[in-house]
């Protein structure tokens, strides 16, 4: 009968452990020094060898040799505990065995010596699903068992496990598993078995474990069943309904160019292959996570589970992109995969989401927008600067309202539309919201037409900006009554608001006031 590989390839001693040293030399050392226990917890995510080292302590203390560190796998003893069906070592599954009658008939079989060997060993997994009735049954026995009783009990649930309970026993915490320790693991059983797999069809099996070896390998079993011999990377992501880094890298390049068209079609594209939309989003904020870690810390490999050339690749795309981009996607990712856990429309909410993410990359940071105001302040040259692109919009046009409107008429000239620039240069120009409202007095209107401006804009590659015109007196901007300066009480006073930078905010805002300075040296 065909045995599953994760079975198959369970360690049988502490030396063919993967990870878990701690738990291991521990565990060695007290047995090497005879200081045993009576009661150990054994708590971690699934999948990382509870239950395994639960049975490799039970082996070492029952073996003919032992006790002892080193089992030595032929005697009667090793041999059952291998095939579970030892009568010194009984498993319990607390899931269906959780009452306090379940937990009285343990306390009444603990009193009988072991049948035949050293110790009778009593595993009981999931054992954060006793009741807490159950506990209270157990916990004189537990607290002084006979002298060859020892209780092992795993859970990944420690918090659930009563502090009377836990304060009786040696508690030991399971680490998840490495991803380049899990690609190893996974290599060497595939070499084995005669399998052929090469490192990026091993990156999309450990990850899909995420942290769990026996996940890895469940999915490594489904693997071979499907592809045979030969795994294929692309086979594999299908039948684990994993997103290669490919089809997550058409979002971020949607990003970079701010297509939301795009993110419309990538949505139809997995509508139509029968995807699961909130699984792909899931994927999808892992892939930012990784660009964010890989942006912060590219040179910690261990930081992202995947392959070298999933790790160039990912620092090649969050280049591209700041910190704060970043760190943007990834939280409306975790928002949008939130919504869809209770969404009836999940198309809709995924492109909702998705053209948000194109929006949020237009935003720029007040920082920037005020260094943009001083056109070669030392602000806005240290300021990092995105790589422009024909979508970027506004963000691409640093210049001041008056720098616009002085090139608008240059380009509405070279056109030859000479009319249009001669009222463009009797109207009044504001910036504000990626638009450029035109206020112009009534007798220059026929000359204002928006399809001439907006040539004229592109002409000058000033970036996207929506064009409107409205009638009025241009010169009631200028009109306005500006908001006196407070005086000059002291020097850094006088200094603040002769500085260029102040004065340029001072036009741009005609309303803006000026009520405390602060001299930062004081």
């Amino acid at each position: 009968m065909y045995q599953v590989i994760a079975r198959k390839y369970r360690p049988q001693t502490f030396s063919e452990l993967v990870s878990q040293e701690h738990v291991r030399t521990t565990l060695e050392n007290a047995i090497a020094q005879n200081r045993i226990a009576h009661g150990y917890i054994f708590s971690g995510q699934r999948g990382t060898g509870k239950t395994t080292v639960a049975r490799i302590l039970a082996r070492c203390l029952n073996c003919v040799q032992g006790p002892t560190i080193a089992p030595c796998g032929v005697c009667a003893s090793c041999l059952e505990v291998t095939a579970s069906n030892a009568p010194d070592v009984i498993e319990i599954d607390a899931a269906s065995n959780r009452g306090i009658n379940e937990m009285r008939e343990l306390r009444e079989n603990v009193r009988y010596r072991p049948v035949r060997d050293r110790y009778k060993v009593f595993i009981v997994d999931e054992a954060h699903q006793i009741t807490n009735e159950a506990f209270n049954a157990l916990l004189k026995t537990l607290e002084e068992p006979p002298e060859w009783v020892v209780f092992v009990m795993c859970t990944t649930e420690a918090h659930k496990i009563p502090a009377t309970i836990a304060s009786r026993c040696q508690h030991f915490s399971f680490r998840s598993v490495d991803f380049e320790e899990i690609v190893g693991r996974l290599r060497w059983i595939c070499e084995q078995e005669g399998i052929q797999a090469d490192a990026e069809v091993l990156s999309v099996l450990a990850q899909a474990g995420e942290g769990s070896i026996r996940d890895s390998l469940s999915a490594l079993d489904q693997a071979i069943a499907c592809c045979g011999t030969t795994l294929d990377a692309a086979e594999v992501r299908g039948l684990l309904g994993a997103f290669s880094l490919d089809a997550l890298a058409q979002i971020t390049q949607a990003l970079a160019g701010s297509s939301s068209p795009r993110m419309l079609e990538i949505v139809d594209e997995l509508v139509r292959n029968g995807h699961h939309l909130q699984h792909f989003v899931r994927e999808l904020s892992r892939y930012f996570r990784n660009l964010l870690v890989t942006k912060i810390a590219a040179e910690n490999h261990r930081l992202i589970a995947g392959s070298e050339q999933e790790r160039k690749k990912l620092a090649q795309i969050a280049a591209g992109f700041s910190e704060q981009d970043l760190t943007r996607y990834l939280q409306l990712t975790l928002d949008l995969y939130r919504d869809l856990q209770f969404s009836w429309q999940p198309r809709l909410h995924l492109e909702l989401g998705l053209v948000r993410l194109v929006e949020a990359g237009k935003l720029v940071s007040i920082e920037e927008a005020l260094a943009g105001l001083g056109g070669g302040s030392p602000a806005a040259t240290s300021a990092p600067a995105k790589a422009a692109t024909p979508a970027s919009g506004p963000r691409s046009a640093t210049m001041a309202p008056g720098g616009i409107q002085q090139r608008i008429v240059a380009a509405l000239h070279e056109l030859g539309l000479a009319f249009t620039a001669d009222a463009v240069e009797h109207s009044r120009l504001i910036a504000t919201g990626g638009e450029l409202h035109f206020t112009t007095p009534p007798q220059f209107m026929l000359a204002m037409e928006a399809g001439e401006l907006d040539k004229a804009v592109r002409h000058l590659n000033a970036g996207n900006w929506r064009i409107k015109v409205f009638a009025g007196d241009a010169g009631a901007v200028d009109a306005k009554p500006q908001a006196q300066p407070p005086a000059a009480a002291d020097e850094a006073t006088g200094r603040a608001l002769e500085n260029p930078e102040v004065q340029r905010f001072r036009e741009v805002f005609p309303g803006a006031e000026v009520r405390v300075v602060r001299n930062l040296k004081d």
